[in-house]
């Protein structure tokens, strides 16, 4: 018996502390998104200098400009404010072009089955085992640069995940007795869908969504480092482009490359904690 209530301890205890930490980890990344969302909003008034003022070029970090300046004599500072709203445009874009084709068809492929199914979800597998990066050098080069096209080229690559992830839970839904009695009311599929399927389907779309924006942040990222971006309109991935073809490696410049890779990394694991603990507060209570 005292075995069995100190087990029962061990295990409270235990799932408190992994409550504390899961809901720590959703503040932690709620938090910083807040604040890369607000530096992205109010850009104008966090940045000391506007991308289109010159200094001496090369400038180390000092009061009056705090990461240096670059090569032409632009703030780096500046133009790492002025790039969050780039790199986050395309990844909440990306992501929820993405979440969208995703959903509709995870959605079709658990809710009418057969020959619709098995066509979805083979179509789903192909873009899935598809590799990202060279397709998306493809997409790139021929087209535009721009938030949009960058958006649209990364998540036409990256629904198949979501409609993976949903397809299981679909088919359970389609299955329960409230759904039976929604269609033994003459309810359309579409009404059904709407109304019942997807709103119950809410916790794997926002956990899934989160992680969806960090990683188009991070195809962002790899394609401007590339070269690729949109060069008018620097991202923080561009930054580190800039800084490794204009000499910030070879001077031994790290703060024009560190600080935008960190920032890069900061955003990514805050949207992994908001997404992990989304999905796991709701699987991990049943």
């Amino acid at each position: 018996m005292i075995m069995l209530r100190s087990n029962a301890l061990i295990d409270a205890g235990s799932g408190a502390i992994s409550w504390i930490l899961k809901s720590n980890g959703r503040i932690v990344g709620i938090s910083a998104v807040a604040v890369l969302l607000s530096i992205a909003v109010f850009q104008d008034l966090i940045s000391p200098y506007s991308l289109s003022e010159r200094f001496p070029p090369f400038l180390h970090p000092s009061l009056e400009h705090l990461l240096g300046t670059n090569d032409v004599g632009k703030d780096i500072f500046a133009e790492l404010v002025h790039g969050a709203r780039i790199s986050l445009s395309i990844g909440f874009l990306a992501a929820a072009i993405s979440l969208g084709i995703g959903v509709t068809v995870g959605t079709i492929a658990g809710y009418y089955r057969g020959k619709v199914e098995s066509f979805v979800l083979a179509m789903t597998d192909v873009v899935i085992v598809i590799p990202t990066l060279p397709l998306l050098l493809i997409f790139v080069v021929y087209m535009s640069p721009g938030i949009i096209s960058m958006s649209l080229a990364i998540s036409i690559l990256g629904w198949g995940g979501m409609a993976r992830i949903l397809h299981p839970r679909v088919m359970t839904l389609k299955e329960m007795p409230f759904i039976e009695a929604a269609r033994s009311m003459g309810r359309s599929d579409i009404y059904i869908i709407v109304k019942h399927v997807i709103p119950n389907c809410k916790e794997i779309i926002w956990a899934k969504f989160a992680m969806a924006v960090g990683g188009a942040i991070l195809a962002e990222s790899s394609m401007a480092f590339l070269g690729l971006g949109d060069p008018l309109h620097l991202s923080w991935g561009g930054i580190i482009n800039e800084a490794y073809t204009h000499g910030g490696l070879s001077l031994g410049l790290w703060w024009w490359y560190t600080i935008p890779g960190m920032l890069i990394a900061l955003v990514i694991l805050a949207f992994m904690f908001i997404g992990n603990s989304k999905g796991e507060d709701k699987w991990g209570s049943k």
